[in-house]
């Protein structure tokens, strides 16, 4: 391998370059860095480097991984490392270091990858586009001038990029699949737990958000969920197990499968046209490999869900900050947070017990509308976004009122978060591009805890309808 054929491989892939002894760790970790180097002035992916940690890292022994050697990032939220900052994109939190690994990191590390570095999100990843007032926006490799999604933006916008063959992100209304779908990547949301995060993730306490990867290839986030997604003592809500390694189910045939495939929107809008035909194309193509497919929306009562969440998760987000700020020791200062931010903060606040548990019962009850549906369908398929990727600034949390914000998001972003409600799997595919040569994310959606259906679902997909040839503006 040269230094310029780096990007061309996956992270499986650089890994058995290793393993054959025709790299060394420390070529991918400077092939890597170059690339940093090369291409973060033009997209702002990455906000903190750790370099030399790294080139150390990678002249040591090292765990015997599937990812053994393999340049890897970590999302600046929610994930501590040791001496490593972690600002979760806020002027407030811009001064904390953590001075230990988190379980999640360990766990990371456990898979052989190196560390690189911190990746953009906005603050407290709160928007499905990575835009902050203490990190900046972060632009997309297809197009700088469009969002790279949120709030793993910065992760998507460097895998998408070829400076990493796969970064670390989280989702808890959208956040893995979202940045996938604006970077043409594989974004697994997994199921409630599936992925630990534990001691570290209080925030986590509702079961909305979930912790994994965003990558190139469906193996890559196969085989990390494998290393990573284990149960550990202690979990009070451990996943159900696997049947077997999901490295194993991509090389399965998914059969045929019953899917159920809808535009339906929770405002009851029509999406746009071009999303709507990219969908309609898919559910074409998955007829085409022998699927029954069928034109049926989940018909969930979309409003009384969104309208149970809206104290569960504001009372939930001031719980959170209420830790942060013992841990900084000081109430934020009024330019330390941005509007959104207090928005969310003061309304969480004013919450109820009372009120958070009535709609913590009330999700609880609705989310069996959800589940329930999947009794009949193995995959529902949706698209991810109702709209084409937008450009930066179109959704910006630090210019725009909140409630513009939420406006633009309820129409750019209408699909992901019912699934974080419900805890199930849900699966971003590149399988579609739009006239402007930006990518269009399908969603797919399997049963609590089937991934497995999905994994193999993708990789039928993956070789039939293959995205590996397509490559943005700002690459490799």
């Amino acid at each position: 391998m040269t230094i310029d054929s780096y990007s061309e491989f996956d992270g499986l892939g650089l890994a058995g370059l290793v393993a054959r002894g025709e790299v060394t760790p420390l070529d991918l970790v400077d092939a890597a860095i170059s690339r940093i180097e090369r291409h973060n002035p033009a997209l702002n992916a990455v906000v903190y480097k750790a370099y030399e940690e790294a080139r150390a890292m990678a002249k040591g022994p090292l765990p015997e991984g599937p990812f053994r050697g393999v340049p890897f990032l970590i999302k600046d939220l929610g994930m501590p490392v040791a001496g490593w900052p972690r600002s979760s994109g806020s002027r407030f939190a811009r001064n904390i270091t953590d001075t230990t690994d988190g379980g999640l990191t360990r766990r990371y590390r456990e898979s052989g990858i190196i560390p690189l570095g911190k990746t953009n999100t906005p603050e407290y990843g709160i928007t499905g586009t990575t835009e902050s007032a203490h990190l900046g926006p972060c632009r997309n490799p297809w197009n700088p001038a469009h969002i790279s999604g949120g709030s793993s933006g910065g992760s998507a916008a460097a895998v998408a990029a070829g400076i990493v063959p796969m970064a670390h992100a989280s989702d808890g209304l959208g956040s893995i699949r979202i940045p996938a779908a604006c970077c043409g990547l594989v974004g697994l949301k997994v199921t409630r737990d599936r992925v630990p995060n534990l001691p570290d993730a209080y925030d986590y306490a509702m079961g909305f958000v979930v912790d994994h990867v965003v990558t190139r290839t469906v193996r890559d986030s196969a085989a990390m969920l494998d290393a990573t997604g284990k149960p550990e003592i202690g979990d009070p809500y451990p996943a159900p197990a696997k049947a077997r390694p999901y490295m194993e189910e991509i090389t399965l045939s998914p059969g045929r499968l019953r899917i159920a495939w809808s535009s339906e929107t929770a405002s009851g809008r029509p999406i746009d046209p071009e999303i709507q035909a990219a969908l309609a194309r898919t559910a074409d193509l998955l007829k085409g490999l022998g699927h029954e497919v069928v034109e049926k929306g989940m018909g969930i009562d979309y409003r009384a869900l969104y309208a149970a969440r809206g104290p569960v998760s504001g009372a939930n987000f001031a719980a959170g900050m209420g830790r942060l700020i013992e841990e900084i020791g000081r109430e934020p200062e009024p330019d330390e947070l941005e509007p959104l931010t207090w928005a969310a903060l003061k309304g969480g606040r004013r919450v109820t017990g009372e009120q958070a548990f009535r709609g913590y019962q009330d999700l609880r009850m609705l989310n069996r509308q959800t589940l329930r549906f999947f009794e009949d369908w193995d995959i529902y398929l949706s698209p991810v976004m109702g709209t084409p990727v937008p450009e930066v600034g179109y959704m910006d949390p630090v210019r725009l009122e909140p409630r513009e914000v939420n406006r633009r998001q309820g129409q750019v972003f209408p699909y992901t978060p019912p699934f974080n409600f419900s805890g199930q799997p849900s699966l971003s595919l590149p399988l579609e591009m739009s006239a402007n040569g930006l990518p269009v994310g399908m969603m797919f959606t399997a049963r609590y805890a089937d991934e497995a259906t999905l994994f193999r679902l993708a990789a039928q997909l993956e070789k039939e309808a293959p995205w590996h040839g397509r490559k943005p503006q700002v690459w490799g």
